[in-house]
């Protein structure tokens, strides 16, 4: 009885403050079109016919599922191939896979840190780098967002004691904004700090050959730790940390979440084989995006909607309250289109905002009907944004 009380409260807490999830579950009627604004298929490669045919053809060869984890015998022919390719797109000697990102940061800073470490993270970091320090138990800083400078100031008063680690997003997933890398990287290595991005949301879209705002430009020693997903611009699900035979080995020896988990399934890999190859082979995508991007910036200039500043294709509507950002998520569901209804406590108390998010798959006239259904709404809305 106690526990039905106690969890019946919480659950009439969350709907009352405006912040209950749902799920939607996504079957579109033949024929129908689905406006889809929401996901972080970046290149539109969820759908494209050729990863599920790799896909199909891994679970035909190695199984459906790996059968055990990587350390008894889940290690199969595809996964060694994915990590090889990833190594040689971010310019490490090595990478290794992950089922998730979540676990990939966990995993990381479980195996990295300890009571003894000095953890500075960016404000904004995703949640999974701010509950894996948590779970490792460091002694953790949080900097002003961006902000090189608060940054300096806390390494400096920091123990000379204890290793220190920076950690940080590349894209942050939910302003759209970047990281300052090479800034960063100079900050560290003046106080003799490792520093770990976690370029999520920048892999596949970002720098020459879609290595993202990391990759080649910056070598291991500037970021000895690199992690990114599979599941957004690549289209498939997973995730990886590439960087030097150290960190690797020290990831297989000690990292939980990679000892103790079955290895993605073997028709997962094969697939992500695929849109590497799509990636580098069809270049025009990533421009196509960017195209987007900039058509979509003009447009909204236009229309005057204000958008925060984002270089990426994350492009938040600031709302400020959780109301405001249901009602325009529903009101656009309604004309066809799906977009983020981002609240707290994913986004700070007052920012909620919609998540518009671009992708290459787009057509142009349905970005533009969006950016109209944006104007009209902001015009119908008495209150003003904050």
């Amino acid at each position: 009885m106690v526990w039905r009380q106690r969890l019946s409260a919480r659950l009439a807490r969350q709907r009352e403050a405006g912040l209950w999830r749902e799920r939607l579950t996504m079957t579109p009627a033949p024929g129908s079109r689905v406006r889809d604004f929401a996901s972080n298929d970046y290149l539109g490669l969820a759908r494209d016919p050729r990863l599920a045919e790799a896909q199909s053809q891994g679970a035909r060869c190695f199984g459906a599922g790996a059968g055990a984890s990587h350390l008894v015998n889940g290690h199969l022919l595809p996964h060694q191939l994915l990590e090889e390719r990833l190594a040689d797109l971010t310019g490490r000697p090595r990478a290794l896979l992950f089922s998730t990102g979540y676990m990939a940061n966990f995993g990381t800073l479980q195996a990295l840190c300890d009571h003894q470490t000095h953890l500075f993270q960016d404000r904004l970091n995703h949640a999974s780098l701010l509950d894996g320090a948590r779970l490792a138990g460091a002694r953790s800083r949080r900097f002003h967002h961006r902000d090189l400078e608060d940054l300096e100031r806390l390494l400096g008063r920091a123990e000379e004691t204890g290793p220190r680690l920076v950690v940080s997003d590349g894209v942050f997933s939910m302003d759209g904004d970047m990281a300052d890398i090479d800034g960063l990287a100079t900050v560290c290595a003046r106080h003799d700090a490792w520093l770990m991005i976690d370029d999520a949301h920048g892999l596949g879209v970002l720098g020459e050959h879609g290595d993202g705002c990391v990759g080649r430009r910056f070598d291991a020693e500037q970021v000895p730790v690199l992690v990114g997903t599979l599941g957004k611009a690549l289209g498939t699900a997973g995730a990886f940390v590439a960087g030097d035979d150290l960190l690797i080995d020290t990831l297989i020896q000690f990292a939980r979440p990679y000892i103790y988990t079955t290895a993605q399934p073997p028709g997962m890999a094969m697939a992500t084989l695929r849109a590497l190859d799509i990636l580098e082979m069809e270049p025009e995508r990533r421009r196509r995006l960017h195209e987007h991007l900039d058509h979509f910036h003009a447009r909204a200039a236009e229309l005057k909607l204000p958008l925060l500043a984002s270089p990426t294709p994350i492009q938040p509507l600031l709302l400020g309250d959780s109301a405001r950002v249901m009602r325009w998520s529903l009101a656009l569901r309604e004309a066809g289109f799906m977009v983020g209804a981002i609240r707290p406590p994913t986004v700070p108390q007052g920012q909620g905002r919609l998540r518009i998010t671009l992708s290459s798959g787009h057509r142009r006239e349905d970005i533009d009907e969006l950016l109209e259904r944006l104007a009209e709404l902001l015009a119908a809305d008495p209150e003003p944004l904050p």
